[in-house]
């Protein structure tokens, strides 16, 4: 970060001082960023302010569209027709002045206040007595092009939000993608196509459909940047997406500050009001919120899902609501751009729960088999924990395409990096490591060479399917009638739910039949029809609670039959076994299922919906079986000492006390 950026972002974060005591550290955010950008925009203003004002006077009762109009005078896409600066709003009316000044900014400066809920903030700094030494002290801050450049200021916004974003511990990481998480994954997505970037006219689309403060899209922005040849840069045009209306006036602002256009930048559900339907991309980065529920947007999702099938974004499955980021996953497939167009490359931060959560047949397997045999995943990286700011767990990155290179098609690499950190100076919240520059170009290095190494494995797709068989056993039982299975009759829920007069009816019967007919009874369907005294053919509910009550396991006896002669199951012995998709079930079964249970046998019955084979089709990617280290037991003698170790220490500390 250049001297500017770091003048700029130190003198903030000053300002925010002042603010101690009267708001919450969780406050200074949406206080300090809209002042800033106010205080950018201007100072940007101020060489055709005059001029602005005086087309303004002269034609603000003509029904020209000012909108349209003015910022041809201004040399922005935005303006401001009102006769105060904040250095000029006066300590008196300070309020009513600043809302004046605000009130004449182009709409699309009042939408990024109005998200940021600036009007009820300044309200907030006024009751506190504060809003006309905050605004006093943004009014000497010197911003205008000549001061300072857009990327400086660019860079010491990005900084500030990392600053607050780290003291907000329990919050920050819903905001914000930790730089070196952002980093590697901008570089894996974007650095492979390098070499097109030195062609002339080149034009790439980037786009962040979870798009927080829009860290991801200054990072593509500035990467490109740096690529492309100085003499014929390549032309950046970011798109983005994202919920929360304060987060998105951050990313608006950004945007703003780099001199993009804001309006690519939507705000809104991504996965139910999809702001861009129509638009596809180059390059995507994501790093949507990990296990989050996304019933808020279920109808929509279930109807475009039925609907539209393949056709939509979420043909391929859906998952359990408890956790929508394989939804932004669909999503980002559905908007990469053809191939014929350059092709798209995606880059997505994961929790562990998409890479095997849901077993074969579910909306989370079947959309892993989608990826799979539609050849998009192209690799794979396992993050070290500990990496963001308000989790720990293990993170992955997904790196998807639908252009790869003829060496990566049908072939997915795996790249571990739970080892590859560095211990960070000094914790933020629960980030404790980060990945370092020199190592992500190292880790960069090794992604492109697409050759095997300790950490790095390459996997055909199908190594990644199985089939799921459904395996039976034949029911080994005899029916035994007895006083003890009769008192115990209420515990059936069928006969539950009979009359007191039948139940009567029924606990005589069995009790007059012990030893004798039951049986046969039973296994007849129950001939009696006797209305008067509670009895009445036996439904097949009623007849199965019956029979299974009455039932006794018995290894020693032969196989029960059905009426038709078939081989009764028994439904508490059904297993499943995971056979690995290329090999024969027939092999496998004989090898890993009969020697230990000789009377097993496959339902042929359950087959895959897509194949019609047996058993159903699943896909699971699991990391710590194909980097799993086998570590020996500890010796005791190292155990017993370590716990010597620690009574000691113990024993010391209680000695300090007790002094």
């Amino acid at each position: 970060m250049s001297q500017n950026s770091t003048n700029l972002s130190n003198f903030v974060w000053q300002i925010a001082n002042d603010l101690w005591g009267d708001f919450k550290h969780t406050d200074f955010a949406r206080i300090i960023l809209p002042l800033l950008l106010l205080r950018r925009i201007e100072c940007v203003l101020d060489d055709t302010k005059e001029s602005v004002l005086k087309v303004y006077n002269q034609e603000k009762d003509s029904g020209v569209d000012m909108e349209l109009f003015l910022p041809t005078y201004s040399k922005y896409p935005f303006f401001n027709t009102s006769n105060y600066n904040l250095e000029t709003i006066g300590a008196t009316e300070t309020l009513a002045n600043l809302e004046n000044y605000i009130s004449h900014f182009s709409q699309n400066i009042r939408t990024i206040f109005e998200e940021f809920g600036f009007a009820n903030t300044i309200v907030e700094l006024d009751r506190a007595k504060l809003l006309f030494r905050i605004t006093k002290s943004f009014s000497t801050l010197p911003l205008g092009k000549e001061d300072i450049s857009d990327r400086d200021i660019s860079n010491a916004y990005e900084e500030i939000i990392r600053r607050f974003a780290a003291s907000i511990n329990e919050k920050a990481g819903e905001f914000m993608s930790p730089s070196d998480i952002t980093a590697l994954a901008t570089h894996a997505v974007i650095a492979p196509d390098e070499e097109i970037f030195s062609e002339s006219g080149v034009i790439r689309t980037v786009y962040d459909g979870a798009c927080g403060i829009g860290g991801f899209l200054s990072d593509a922005i500035s990467l490109i940047t740096e690529l492309s040849p100085v003499n014929s840069p390549v032309t950046v045009i970011p798109y983005g997406q994202e919920l929360d209306p304060r987060t998105h006036a951050m990313a608006l602002t950004s945007m703003l500050i780099r001199d993009y256009d804001e309006k690519n930048i939507k705000q809104g559900s991504t996965l139910s009001d999809d702001k861009l339907p129509n638009e596809h991309f180059h390059y995507q980065l994501y790093n949507p919120p990990f296990g989050k529920k996304w019933e808020k947007d279920q109808a929509f999702v279930i109807k475009e899902h039925k609907n539209l099938g393949y056709a939509g974004r979420f043909g391929p499955g859906l998952p359990r609501v408890s956790d929508g980021s394989m939804l932004f996953l669909l999503h980002a497939v559905s908007k990469m751009e053809s191939p014929e167009k350059g092709g798209g490359r995606i880059g997505i931060v994961l929790s562990g729960s998409p890479l095997f959560t849901g077993d074969a047949g579910s909306g989370e397997s079947e959309i892993r088999r989608w990826l799979m045999e539609k050849d998009y995943v192209e690799a794979i990286f396992a993050l070290p924990t500990d990496m963001f700011f308000n989790t720990g767990i293990g993170t992955y990155i997904w790196i998807l395409t639908n252009k790869k290179s003829e060496e990566r098609k049908g072939k997915v690499q795996l790249i571990n990096l739970a080892n590859t950190w560095t211990h960070m100076r000094k914790n933020e919240g629960t980030k404790r490591r980060f990945i370092s520059k020199e190592q992500i170009d190292n880790v960069m290095r090794d992604y492109e060479a697409f050759e095997e190494k300790d950490n790095i494995k390459i996997f055909d797709n199908a190594a990644f399917a199985y089939r799921k068989i459904h395996v039976k056993r034949p029911l080994r039982a005899k029916l035994v009638v007895s006083a003890g299975k009769i008192s115990t009759l209420e515990e059936v829920n069928a006969f539950a739910k009979l009359s007191p007069a039948q139940q009567t009816a029924w606990s005589d019967f069995f009790t007059h039949s012990i030893g004798e007919h039951a049986y046969d009874w039973i296994q007849d369907n129950g001939k009696l029809n006797n209305n008067k005294d509670g009895f009445s053919k036996v439904g097949k509910p009623l007849l199965t609670a019956f029979t299974n009550h009455f039932m006794e396991r018995d290894e020693a006896m032969e196989p029960v039959l059905d009426s038709k002669g078939d081989v009764v199951v028994d439904t508490t012995l059904n297993d499943t076994e995971s056979v690995p998709y290329n090999e024969s079930i027939s092999e496998y079964f004989g090898r890993e299922v009969l020697p230990h249970v000789s009377d097993a046998f496959i339902d042929h019955s359950v087959r895959d919906a897509k194949d019609g084979e047996v058993g159903i089709v699943g896909y699971e990617i699991n990391f710590n079986r194909y980097f799993y280290e086998y570590k020996g037991h500890r010796q005791l003698k190292d155990i017993d000492a370590e716990l010597l170790a620690c009574e000691n220490r113990i024993r010391v500390m209680l000695e300090e006390v007790a002094e």
